[in-house]
């Protein structure tokens, strides 16, 4: 899943034991005097028979607005169901608009995120070989129009997830179009004009269930049924383009306004029947949800401990500058999260073709002081990462390095690697871009533009307006064609190697920004998930050395964690671990 902020395991690595796999220098000091991000053990954990409606929060209370801010971040360009897959967007819409067949709840004891029904009366039912699951629709689910919620009308979705022309951001591209029927041949309902969706085969559907048919082994369904994709869309939705304006809400909140990149307003659904919700509260009244905020300005919001902040949590902080400040000022409301997610650096395979060359911009990259411009903390809520794949997660070699030991900011080491390629300092070229309306990634380009000249690189970087993954993703994109390196933060969909190398790695795939394709890695990709399911770990993880040992085709930066900011007047707090996130569903207003 993709952090669409720019530029930017089984989680639940303590920060010392993160912080030892190298050096990145800056302080080591964790916030609010802990030793640790929270603890996010144990993922796998499940209840299918979770029940609605959720426990409640203690002292939770009705009423009020909540606002959320999301500095330096366009969020989602759209609120298509197919179309998510960002925590931003998915954080939000998951836990507050939209209902999937499942979905996952917190146990305020463990703080654990658990597996639970949403639309579905279980977590499915597979086949011996998990090649089918059936899933049963509840009784009571309405849209926000008082319609029931139909089996027919989850197929239809699911079905739209196929359609990666007019989804290419969703999650479907790397999951429907690997797992589900005719992948690769059925191309979803609006792009293939041969097909009836109905007719497809990949869902049936009898009275109020549904069977999901798979092109291969997929023991991984019911985590995947959390994703928005997987779950209703109305069978009169129109257009491809149109639905995502103003989708009809099937969770506690819907639609009062919605100006991409600016703002969302959500206002109560009084169709949401809390009886058939394990998971989700409706406690405030309003939620406005601000979208590319000024860091410095949503800060000093916080800060204030008053007026607007009170009721108010944000997605970051500006963490160098402030964090001696938001421990004094707020305490246990800053929150400590832990995540499965990973910065990237990808040199364009097609265009950076020598090893030697993409491990050169590795040693020219000046981590720290990239972290501290965009207002991070090295080893805090930073690391210095080893491989593609997060610290703790099943199959993952936490002692591998690459060359013997980290890779860090090394301009000697660089050169040397540019000479052995063939290039005179300052010969190579580098073409990046930077999201302008950030001025932390305004900084933040001009210190990795600084450090890459001093490793001996000519660094051009280009100025953009959009989200830099919808301008790495149009290969129409003016400044995209120029470009020869990007960059993506990646969190896992659930906790597994499948949700993170092929994603990235795999030819073709959206978020394959580095452009990388090898027949050997593609082979492996395809073959791992039809593997007993105890050998899959390690086959990932030996997958994992391999493309970093013969390709070295991205540069992972750092291992990341995350600080959320609540305001005074913001009850039930906490971290959601499984999506890197705050925890949307317990939030109230106290009075």
């Amino acid at each position: 899943m993709r952090r669409s902020k720019p530029l930017a395991a089984i989680a639940g690595v303590a920060l010392f034991a993160l912080a030892a796999c190298g050096s990145g220098g800056g302080s080591d000091e964790s916030p609010s005097g802990n030793d640790t991000f929270g603890v996010q053990k144990d993922v796998k954990d499940k209840d299918p028979s979770a029940k609605g409606p959720a426990p409640e929060v203690e002292g939770a209370q009705k009423g009020g607005t909540i606002t959320v801010y999301d500095p330096g971040d366009p969020g989602p360009p759209d609120l298509d169901p197919d179309n998510g897959w960002s925590v931003v967007g998915n954080s939000i819409e998951q836990a507050l608009l939209t209902r999937s067949l499942t979905q996952y709840r917190r146990d305020p004891e463990t703080g654990k995120m658990i597996l639970v029904p949403d639309l579905a009366t279980d977590l499915g039912t597979p086949n011996k070989d998990y090649t089918a699951w059936t899933f049963t629709i509840k009784d009571g689910v309405k849209w926000e129009n008082g319609k029931p919620v139909t089996a027919k009308e989850v197929a239809f979705g699911i079905a739209r997830s196929m359609d990666t022309e007019n989804f290419p951001m969703g999650v479907g591209q790397a999951y429907s179009q690997t797992y589900f029927k005719d992948a690769g041949k059925y191309k979803g309902p609006y792009s293939d004009k041969k097909t009836s969706w109905e007719k497809w085969g990949g869902v049936t559907v009898k009275g109020n269930s549904l069977t999901i048919h798979m092109s291969q082994t997929f023991p991984d369904m019911d985590f995947y049924a959390a994703f928005m994709a997987i779950g209703p869309v109305p069978l009169n939705a129109g257009p491809a383009s149109e639905y995502g304006k103003h989708p009809l809400a099937t969770g506690p909140y819907k639609i009062q306004s919605f100006d991409p990149e600016k703002q969302l307003v959500l206002v109560k659904n009084p169709e949401w029947d809390p009886k058939t919700d394990p998971a989700r509260h409706q406690y405030a009244d309003k939620w406005i949800i601000k979208f590319d905020t000024d860091q410095d300005k949503t800060d000093q919001i916080m800060l204030s401990n008053s007026g607007a902040g009170d009721t108010s949590l944000s997605f970051s902080i500006n963490t160098s500058a402030n964090l001696d400040k938001f421990k004094s000022t707020l305490g246990d409301r800053l929150i400590q999260q832990s995540s499965q997610c990973t910065s990237f650096w990808m040199p364009d395979y097609t265009k950076i073709k020598d090893i030697n060359v993409r491990k050169a911009i590795a040693y020219g990259y000046p981590y720290a002081d990239a972290w501290l411009a965009a207002g991070e903390v090295p080893n805090v809520t930073r690391v210095p990462a080893n491989t593609i794949m997060p610290p703790g997660m099943a199959g993952k070699d936490e002692d591998f390095q690459v060359d013997g030991k980290q890779i860090t900011y090394d301009p000697a080491k660089a050169k040397e690697l540019l000479d052995k390629a063939g290039y005179a300092p300052g010969e190579y070229k580098l073409y990046a871009a930077y999201y302008e309306p950030d001025p932390l990634a305004v900084a933040t380009m001009k210190q990795v533009k600084k450090g890459l000249e001093q490793a001996g690189f000519d660094v051009t970087y280009y100025p953009i307006q959009d989200s830099p993954s919808t301008v790495y993703g149009d290969a129409n994109n003016k400044v995209n064609k120029k470009l020869n390196i990007r960059a993506v933060g990646w969190c896992s969909d659930w906790p597994s190697a499948l949700t993170f190398i092929p994603p990235l790695l795999q030819t073709g795939q959206y978020y394959n920004f580095e452009k990388f394709s090898e027949k050997a890695v593609d082979d492996q990709i395809k073959k791992i998930p039809s593997m007993p399911l105890e050998d899959q770990p390690d086959a990932w993880g030996d997958l994992d050395k391999k493309i970093m040992t013969d390709y070295f085709p991205v540069i992972p930066l750092s291992y990341n964690n995350y600080l959320f900011p609540m305001g005074k007047k913001i009850g039930g707090y906490s971290g959601d671990g499984e999506i890197a996130a705050p925890n949307f569903k317990d939030l109230y207003v106290t009075k």
